[in-house]
């Protein structure tokens, strides 16, 4: 009994070298390669962890200077931020807190610059539809028409969609357009809910122009 277990423990370590020799190289290679993918996951996720925690320091650095109305520092730290940081949330969100900075102390231009980048450059669409509007605002201001109008059109974010209509309506007003500002104020007016103040203003620039919304659903009532 004792020799017929020797014999098949025998061929049973006969079978792992054979399927080792055949298979050996493909397993180890495999293994390897398993072994350095989570490596490299892990490594990724502690440097993202780094970056995060960097930008956030940076972050932290702007808002200071922003309370304090230090435009020059504020620039400065943002201009780090866009270098070394600009692919985390924080850059995009400093972007916007660095345009206001610099145009509460009359830095227009680089106000624009600031929105630009966040336009062009932040992961998520609702901050790069925050970005054109208030960059759309400037140029409009500016008297670039055409530039502000590109600007809105790729503001995309659906939540934003009765602001944007409402700032295209005053670039098409500032450009002489009335009929089409005033299909853009009632796209406006229609997308803002009841219970929100904006949509006030929005009813007021009806007004102005001859065609207030509760006017227009009585005559639309009557007919």
């Amino acid at each position: 009994m004792a020799n017929q277990l020797d014999l098949q423990e025998q061929e049973q370590l006969d079978e792992l070298k054979a399927f080792w020799k055949q298979h050996g190289n493909l397993i180890t290679w495999v293994l390897t390669l398993a072994l350095l993918a989570f490596a490299g996951w892990n490594g990724w996720n502690i440097w993202q962890r780094s970056q995060a925690e960097k930008a956030a320091a940076l972050f932290d650095e702007l808002d200071k200077a922003a309370q304090a109305g230090d435009a020059a520092r504020g620039t400065q730290v943002f201009g780090d931020m866009k270098e070394h940081f600009g692919r985390t949330a924080y850059a995009q969100q400093a972007g916007l807190l660095a345009a206001k900075l610099q145009l509460d102390k009359g830095q227009a231009d680089a106000a624009r610059a600031s929105l630009a980048w966040v336009a062009d450059n932040a992961a998520e669409d609702e901050y790069r539809s925050i970005a054109r509007l208030r960059l759309a605002a400037l140029l409009l201001d500016a008297k670039q028409y055409d530039d502000a109008l590109k600007q809105l059109a790729g503001a995309t974010a659906p939540e934003f969609a009765a602001l944007v209509a409402d700032r295209r309506g005053d670039v098409l007003m500032a450009q002489g357009k009335k009929d089409e500002a005033k299909a853009a104020y009632e796209a406006a007016y229609k997308g803002l809910d009841e219970k929100t103040g904006y949509r006030n203003l929005v009813e007021a620039k009806l007004t102005a122009m001859g065609a207030a919304p509760a006017a227009s659903a009585a005559s639309g009532a009557s007919r």
